[in-house]
């Protein structure tokens, strides 16, 4: 199963907004939680390793880009 990038969701601003109620009203910790049943429950229903790997991988990528993205930007840019 090849890994799908491309804008997917029917609709991405209900899901969004449904993501954001899931956190509302937990803390820091509960949330962290919420995320981490989140992923391994779509880990599992995607089910196929190579695809799971790629995914972790972009993931890993994004934030590594976006951290040296804001070295080189303005301090007050934040």
């Amino acid at each position: 199963m090849a890994l799908n990038t491309q804008p997917n969701l029917a609709r991405p601003d209900d899901f969004y907004e449904a993501l954001i109620d899931m956190h509302r009203d937990l803390d820091d910790a509960q949330s962290q939680s919420a995320n981490a049943q989140l992923i391994l429950l779509l880990a599992n229903h995607i089910g196929d390793h190579a695809t799971l790997i790629e995914a972790m991988q972009h993931a890993r990528e994004g934030v590594v880009n976006a951290s040296v993205a804001r070295v080189g930007a303005h301090p007050l840019a934040a």
